[in-house]
């Protein structure tokens, strides 16, 4: 199956480009328009149903009108001079309130907006009048826009209403000031704009100036990284289209996952293939360079498309996830790397196919013969210092490990820059009104059989509520649509996001809440902090089962592809090593050292499958070639030796343009997203540099042929056939030497190949 692919794809070369060309390019852009209808940011959305935070959310939208794209806004409007709110300045607010809470708000069109495809957020808000600060020096608006908050169309719409307000209220002599939800998306974003555009073209450039160091050529520099992004655009637009037809509503981080993911992946698998393209034109050079071309993408094909059913399997375990985001990632970041696998099987060998010796212009490297370098060397060491190499590697790995020692979750959103203006009016608000007021826990009431509700009858609840420490004040029961509900909004001294409000959430406020709640009556807490510490118990019943499910799954594939029992313990026992001193680093860089609160929440699993998956599939390729130069018979430790000399090159090139993808993370000014950046690169260089040159390598040759135990010494039928026709022609023994120049005729080739 996989050699007919290829051998189709370097027949026709022409088609399967056009195709690729066509197809991928209206993906993307179907998926850039649609990506935003399919994409939920609602937290306790994706809380599986028995959650207390999920049971309030289906309360407040029963029974208050809550909509689940509703992003609420705080407004502070104060007066210039800075004075305490005068009589007349309190009826200018409501006057103007009024007036914005009627007037419709136009979203402006700009291009990255396609008119019949991406949303119209146009539409009146809802603002009202909350509060007013304790001494009279500013009145807090309540606003309601609805929309995907990470979509540019409402990002826009915030703005018109935003500067509207601003100039209403500046009329009357009041400035305003807005934070919480949108405003802090919108500022967050505004903030990093320029940073995350100048991180991705360093991100470009490095990948590009990477590529013209190893090959010394324009094309091999240019065109993995053009047609990778054509593959990538096409496998966003796969995953959306995909989510339109099934109702699936995915994590606004999703898109950029697979972004990340396929352009690192993709070039790796593209460098896989011009390394050994380059190897074999060099070995082979009267031979017509698309016989070449289909050769080498026959064997290379076969070790990709084992590294990416890895990386397949890996991640499709978390569809036994509960909590909704992980189930939604995992098949996601599956499809699309299954689309960059057929791409890897079809559009990259075309490409060579085309390209021929041309790829490598203008480079000389083709007529050169083949020099002692760093990957000879580590090679030699590799296979005469087996045991030293070994014990090193796995002591480094060893140490870096032991810093999960003391290890905490953090389950913060990240925030935003201290620097911007929603983050300023969030302090000036604090300064006189308890931390959460923009943000309560809320507490929903709901009469078991169906009766109407007397708010008379919460106050023991209310009472309650106000004696907990760190709640600083409890509103009123505000009655729903049928008065078989209520609500109660409990506003909390410390900030809603930290962990001290989730742990104060889920111990003594619910505690609060079993303890008071009226005979007759069930009562759920929800809000920020709820879903948060809800999300806590579901990522942590997940990791128990994520982990062992993906590993099994991960280690029969393994068993599968190299057909040995020996070889997936030695891969799955050295990336899961390599997992823990990852995760160990991490914890020492951002906890011990940085001083944060702790590593992320979804650090662990992310992790987990990231560096398993990503790190199998160097070891993969490495292992391949290990089998291979063993089938040729002669000392185990020389075909190690030679195995690593050929794939060297190609691993530490791949890891450290993978790296450099993930990396690029790492200055987001997010920190969940940065530690995932950080932890994710070091990761791989740590999978590609110690694992698949030295650990691995290593630990075959010391093993030897037992590697492939129980099928120890056993060779590929087109080995046995190439090694004894190489015999009867009296040829030296392969790998002496360079292999001398063959020729292998592939059936089905156009006549007029020859003439081309």
């Amino acid at each position: 199956m996989i050699r007919a692919l290829t051998g189709f794809s370097t027949r026709r070369p022409w088609r399967v480009i056009t195709v690729w060309a066509v197809v991928g390019i209206l993906l993307a852009l179907m998926g850039q328009a649609l990506v935003f209808r399919v994409t939920h940011t609602d937290s306790a959305g994706f809380l599986p149903p028995e959650y207390d935070a999920a049971a309030a959310l289906r309360v407040a939208r029963e029974e208050f009108g809550a909509e689940p794209d509703a992003n609420a806004l705080t407004v502070l409007v104060a007066r210039r001079d800075g004075k305490p709110l005068q009589g007349a300045d309190r009826k200018r607010v409501e006057e103007v309130t009024r007036e914005l809470n009627s007037a419709r708000v136009e979203m402006p069109w700009t291009e990255e907006q396609v008119r019949g495809l991406s949303e119209d957020y146009s539409q009146v808000p809802r603002v009202t009048v909350v509060t007013t600060a304790p001494d009279g020096s500013f009145a807090l608006l309540g606003a309601r826009l609805r929309g995907n908050s990470t979509d540019p169309g409402l990002h826009s719409v915030y703005r018109a209403f935003h500067d509207r307000a601003e100039r209403e209220f500046g009329e009357a002599g009041l400035r305003t000031g807005f934070t919480g939800g949108l405003a802090d998306v919108v500022d967050g974003a505004d903030a990093e704009r320029t940073t995350q555009t100048v991180v991705g073209l360093v991100m470009v450039v490095l990948i590009v100036l990477i590529n013209v160091l190893v090959f010394r050529s324009v094309l091999a520099a240019f065109v993995p990284l053009l047609a990778v992004s054509v593959v990538g655009g096409a496998a966003t637009g796969t995953v959306v289209g995909a989510a339109l037809l099934t109702g699936l509503e995915l994590d606004p981080g999703t898109p950029s996952m697979i972004g990340t993911v396929l352009i690192g992946i993709g070039v790796d698998y593209f460098l896989f293939l011009l390394f050994r393209f380059r190897e074999e034109l060099r070995r082979r050079p009267e031979e017509h360079h698309r016989l070449v071309a289909a050769d080498v993408a026959g064997r290379v094909g076969t070790a990709v498309t084992s590294a990416a059913l890895t990386i397949v399997a890996a991640f499709a375990t978390l569809g036994v996830a509960t909590f909704g985001q992980f189930r939604v990632l995992g098949p996601s970041v599956a499809v699309s790397v299954l689309v960059m696998l057929v791409a890897s099987l079809t559009l990259m060998p075309a490409l060579l196919a085309v390209a021929g010796r041309k790829m490598f212009w203008p480079s000389r490297i083709l007529s050169k013969t083949e020099r002692t370098g760093p990957a000879s060397r580590t090679g030699e060491l590799v296979a005469r210092r087996p045991l030293l190499v070994l014990l090193a590697s796995a002591a480094l790995l060893g140490a870096l490990a032991l810093g999960t020692a003391g290890v905490r979750m953090d389950f913060g959103t990240g925030g935003t820059p201290r620097d911007t203006a929603a983050a300023a009016t969030a302090r000036e608000i604090a300064g006189a009104l308890p931390a959460g007021v923009s943000d309560p826990t809320t507490v929903y009431v709901t009469a078991d059989d169906g009766r109407p509700l007397d708010p008379a009858g919460l106050d023991g609840l209310r009472r309650a509520l106000s004696g907990v420490d760190g709640v600083g004040e409890v509103a009123a029961p505000v009655l729903g649509t049928g008065r078989d509900a209520a609500r109660l909004d409990a506003y909390l001294t410390v900030d809603s996001r930290s962990q001290r409000a989730r742990d104060l959430v889920a111990g003594p406020v619910r505690q609060a809440v079993r303890e008071a709640t009226p005979a007759g009556t069930t009562a759920h807490v929800g809000g920020t902090a709820a879903v948060f510490a809800d999300v806590a118990t579901a990522v942590d019943r997940d990791l128990r089962t994520v982990f062992p499910v993906a590993a099994a799954l991960i280690a029969l594939i393994l068993v599968v592809l190299l057909r040995s029992l020996a070889a997936p313990v030695v891969l799955m026992l050295s990336v899961g090593l390599c997992f823990a001193a990852t995760f160990g680093a991490s914890v020492l860089v951002f906890q011990h050292l940085g001083g944060e609160p702790g590593v992320n929440f979804v650090l662990p699993l992310v992790l987990f499958l990231f560096v398993v998956a990503l790190g199998t599939d160097y070891n993969i390729l490495v292992s391949d070639r290990l089998r291979e130069e063993m089938a040729h018979g002669g000392p185990a430790r020389a075909a190690v030796a030679r195995a690593v000399r050929h794939t060297a090159p190609a691993v530490a090139t791949a890891g450290v343009v993978l790296a450099a993808s993930f990396g690029s993370l790492a200055v987001n000014a997010d920190a969940s997203t940065r530690q995932l950046g950080f932890a994710t690169a070091l990761g791989i260089l740590l999978s590609s540099f110690v694992l698949s040159l030295l650990l691995v390598p290593a630990a075959a040759a010391l093993l030897g042929r037992g590697m492939w135990w129980p099928v120890r010494g056993a060779r590929s039928r087109q080995d046995d056939i190439r090694s004894a026709g190489e015999r009867n022609a009296g040829l030296p023994a392969p790998y002496e030497g360079e292999e001398p120049p063959r020729s292998r005729p592939v059936p089905d080739y156009p006549r007029k190949l020859n003439r081309t």
